[in-house]
């Protein structure tokens, strides 16, 4: 970046909000995260998970985002070649519902402008809302490589798309059948697995009675959530291990309200002995255990509803009852159950009814119920697909981190099914299939304009229906003629592809595949995939498998799978329930930095996280104290003008003829800081990494080092060249600290080393990342720094218990047990009397202990304060009696709470582990009282 750019920046105070919004400018008008491929760094890169268009950050993407943004700000300042990929997902039928919902409120339907005419009006409706999330998330400190941003609809990834599409096809492995899938009535298109949201339910177990064909006066007992499907049962099953019906096996049954007659098959699959009556109906076009069961049995599929779920129009084959039929014709399934069971109960069939819970799924978009549906669709044949991505995380190719989601990863991928990938949608990447009118016309039917479905394929003022029997022509670009007959009419496919099939090839897509790029060559395979547990299968596996089928490789060397974002009670967040913490709202009121490092902090492996407004609070506060830092160290800043004894050089390493204890331990520090966080960051630990940065920042660089140099400045024994080596080493902390504090907390960091000396011109995010030094690790000085902390600690304790204001001198007494103990305190004996405002300190093994003073002991050393008024123990003394007794009754209140079994059993789950909690404090605060009180009674007694 230039001077002009960096002066813009800089602004006195700390205002998150000011510096947050000018620093995305200046790094967006410098191209600070910008990627020449073409430079022969080492290469790192990462895709994003492309949010949808419609969608506005939320707890999931801020944790996601926020820990990519880590890992590719630490690898670019390590010197790698860092590429961040971003772009976003054109989310089927999100997208085609919003725009749906648009054109509702007008009063007009997708119909009323065509395919092409809604699509225009999708992509007039991205163009101005569909940015909504990237801008979001440049708020939140994102440094993608802006300039390479995708988007799973635009041109490049339509053309991978159609040559993925067309070359699998053509190798056997894409093919057009008849299978059941998870249907949306409302959204009228099929539904993945991940699509539909299964909850609890109450319903009803109709008891429905079967007469044997031989033998009426002798009836099968059924029991289904659904009578009104019993109308397409082609069987009945039992277990043919089950004494009380497999003499049945074999022989037929009549189906209640129908003219036909059905088998009883034998299948230990389908039959669950200790379910309901342990005979089950199978009705194969309704239900996708029982068209298992129908394959395996050689069963006829009866389909009942049509595309709007509703009884069908023309059923011939279910042979239902004429009176019954006219009855239920073209009623949805609520209706036509109340009348079918009404029905039964008139014959004599319905034999009881019972409650029953069971697990109901609906449309993820608009919460209708999903039917399983009988349909010709698209499929991918997985198998051969699967097979590869299995063996590549078997020999370690691949390596997931937490290493336990390998067992996920496996279980789905040895038990996967072909995967529909065909939706009756308009928006999306549409199948690049199409019919003959002249050899397939059989196959091709053709309606009324006017009652075309998402079925049918719209073609001037016509449609067709396209059956299961048609022979599809796919080709890249469409065809010019019927390769079979030469016909030149040709009927596009109206289908569209599962969103999750661009999905699966975002990490060649976006690098220009199907070219050979030099983006491609240089950072495939990417290096690390940041994404949640919930879509191993839905994305990560199927990436897995489409990049080893068509770039011969893994599309990613590690997956490091997040966890969960829960409440501070660690439930999962949801609008229904109120606990739902808006990012923006958070980056808002106290800024990105301290929301990104409380996600970071939080992030530990294999357990979810439990977030609450005042975690970020604290960091906010974190954010203070490294603000405030700065501005102590630039009042001091001046005396480095001259010659200084402590030389910072290119690689931030001091020289110095002496440096004492203090300098010495800031230095090893600073080196062991070092070690922890890059090793932290490469096992991807962010929260041991975000926690060793908080405990130098604050408790070691802040309350410690920082206070010293605050002395020295303060004394007038200290020399100006003690003085300078001070200030030199706090801007060598500072400046340390800074660099691994950036890829967490990027916006303060770089406001700050900005206004360092001789920073001027330069970004942060582009310096090189520290390297631990073993010269600076010294042993002997940690240990005597924490030698001088425990003795500090225990004096400002005395000083606390007895309520000495922290501006008046005490006198200090250390009786020590031995000579190691006398060298050990002679070495921090001058650091000890400036940090605790004593006036006199004195040490030795042969001290008498002072007749009146509070004690404190430090390993085999007697810490004393002397103290001659006695009024300050007595009053002390009533003071913690008084706290004691407040923390006796709430205590004593939890403990009955929780000895409770009724409370224990009964009340929620995380409403008992908060008393627990509770309970845990309140007991350690009472040692912590009883401890003083026992200090202060043995000075009265």
């Amino acid at each position: 970046m230039t001077e002009p750019e960096i002066s813009r920046v800089k602004k006195a105070g700390y205002d998150p909000h000011g510096i947050e919004e000018r620093w995305i400018k200046v790094w967006e008008a410098a191209g600070a995260s910008r990627v020449d491929e073409s430079l022969p760094k080492p290469p790192y890169a990462i895709v994003i998970p492309p949010p949808n268009i419609t969608g506005f950050l939320h707890i999931g993407h801020a944790m996601n985002n926020t820990l990519q943004d880590i890992l590719i700000r630490w690898r670019r300042m390590q010197g790698y070649n860092a590429l961040w990929l971003p772009g976003t997902d054109h989310a089927g039928i999100a997208t085609q519902n919003v725009v749906e919902r648009q054109l509702a409120d007008g009063g007009r339907r997708r119909e009323d402008l065509g395919r092409e005419g809604f699509v225009e009006r999708v992509w007039q409706w991205k163009e101005e809302s569909g940015g909504t999330i990237v801008r979001q998330l440049k708020r939140l400190g994102a440094s993608c490589d802006w300039e390479r941003e995708c988007f799973t609809m635009d041109e490049p990834r339509q053309r991978a798309v159609r040559e993925v599409f067309v070359r699998l096809f053509h190798e056997g492995l894409i093919y057009r059948g008849e299978r059941l899938i998870n249907w949306c009535p409302r959204c009228r298109t099929a539904l993945s697995d991940i699509e539909v949201e299964h909850e609890d339910a109450k319903g009803l177990l109709y008891h429905i009675a079967y007469p044997l064909v031989d033998d009426p006066a002798t009836t099968l007992i059924v029991a289904t959530t659904r009578p009104e499907t019993m109308l397409g049962d082609t069987a009945v099953a039992v277990h043919p291990d089950d004494p009380r019906y497999n003499y049945l096996i074999g022989r037929q049954v009549r189906l209640p309200l129908t003219g036909r007659t059905i088998p009883v098959v034998g299948d230990p699959i389908l039959v669950d002995r200790e379910f309901g009556t342990g005979a089950v109906k199978i009705t194969p076009a309704h239900d996708f255990n029982d068209f298992e069961a129908g394959e395996r049995h050689g069963l006829p599929r009866i389909a009942l509803f049509d595309e709007a779920g509703r009884i069908a129009s023309a059923i011939a084959d279910a042979q239902i009852e004429p009176a019954l039929y006219g009855e239920i014709r073209e009623l949805g399934t609520e209706k036509a159950r109340e009348i079918v069971v009404r029905r039964l109960q008139e014959r004599g069939l319905l034999i009881k009814v019972e409650d029953h819970l069971h697990a109901v799924g609906k449309c993820y978009r608009c919460r209708t119920v999903v039917e399983p549906f009988l349909s010709p669709q698209w499929f991918v044949r997985i198998g051969p697909l699967a097979d590869p991505a299995i063996r590549a995380v078997e020999e370690g190719r691949t390596r997931f981190v937490p290493q336990h989601w390998e067992n996920t990863y496996f279980a789905w991928m040895r038990n996967i099914k072909d995967w529909c990938i065909s939706r009756q949608l308009w928006w999306g990447h549409q199948v690049p299939a199409w019919y003959c009118r002249q050899c397939d016309v059989d196959n091709l039917l053709l309606e009324a304009a006017g009652a075309a479905t998402s079925r049918t394929t719209l073609d001037g003022e016509e449609a067709h229906r396209i059956l299961r029997d048609a022979t599809p022509i796919v080709a890249l670009s469409p065809p010019a003629a019927c390769p079979r007959c030469g016909g030149q009419e040709l009927v596009r496919d109206p289908d569209v592809l599962d969103t999750w099939f661009s999905s699966a090839l975002w990490p060649f897509s976006t690098m220009g595949w199907p070219e050979q790029t030099e983006l491609l060559r240089r950072f495939y395979p990417t290096s690390t995939l940041v994404t949640s547990f919930d879509i191993i299968f839905f994305w990560v596996a199927r990436m897995m498998m489409m990049g080893l089928k068509f770039m011969n490789d893994v599309p990613f060397r590690e997956v490091y799978i997040h966890a969960l974002v829960r409440d501070a009670e660690g439930q999962k967040m949801s609008k229904s329930k109120g606990n739902v913490i808006d990012p923006l709202e958070i980056i808002d009121k106290h800024g990105a930095d301290a929301f990104r490092f409380t996600l970071a902090a939080l992030a530990a492996q294999g357990r979810d996280i439990r977030l609450s407004e005042e975690r970020i609070e604290g960091y906010r506060h974190f954010c203070n104290k490294l603000w405030n830092a700065h501005q102590f160290l630039a009042r001091y800043l001046p005396l480095l003008e001259g010659p200084v004894p402590v030389v910072v050089g290119k690689g931030g390493l001091p020289t110095a003829p002496t440096l004492d204890l203090a300098d010495r331990w800031l230095l090893s520090r600073l080196h062991g800081l070092i070690g922890s966080v890059t090793g932290a960051l490469e096992g991807y630990r962010f929260n041991e990494a975000a926690s060793a940065l908080y405990q130098f920042v604050w408790h070691e660089y802040c309350d410690w080092y920082l206070e010293i140099v605050k002395s020295r400045m303060a004394s007038a024994e200290s020399s100006r060249e003690q003085q300078q080596t001070g200030v030199a080493l706090l801007l060598l902390g500072l400046e340390t600290a800074l660099r691994l504090l950036h890829p967490f907390m990027p916006f303060i960091t770089e406001e700050i080393w900005t206004q360092l000396p001789n920073r001027g011109g330069t970004s942060l995010m582009l310096e090189h990342w520290p390297k631990a030094d073993p010269s600076w690790e010294a042993a002997d000085a940690e240990a005597s720094m924490g030698l001088l902390m425990e003795l500090t600690r225990a004096a400002r304790d005395l000083r606390s218990d007895l309520e000495i204001a922290p501006s008046k001198s005490i006198r200090l007494v250390l009786r020590t047990s031995s000579d190691h103990d006398d060298r050990a305190i002679d070495a921090v004996l001058p650091y000890l009397a400036a940090l605790t405002r004593a006036e006199h300190v004195a040490s030795g093994q042969h001290l008498d202990r002072p007749t009146r003073a509070a004690v404190s002991l430090v390993g085999s050393v007697e810490v004393h304060l002397p103290v001659d008024d006695l009024s300050l123990f007595t009053a002390r003394q009533q003071k913690l009696r008084r706290e004691l007794d407040k923390v006796e009754q709430e205590l004593a209140r939890v403990d009955k709470k929780l000895s409770n079994a009724d409370f224990v059993s009964k009340a929620p789950a995380e409403v008992v582990t908060k008393e627990r909690e509770g309970q845990t404090r309140l007991m350690d605060t009472r040692a912590k009282l009883l401890q003083h009180l026992e200090r202060i009674e043995q000075l009265l007694r």
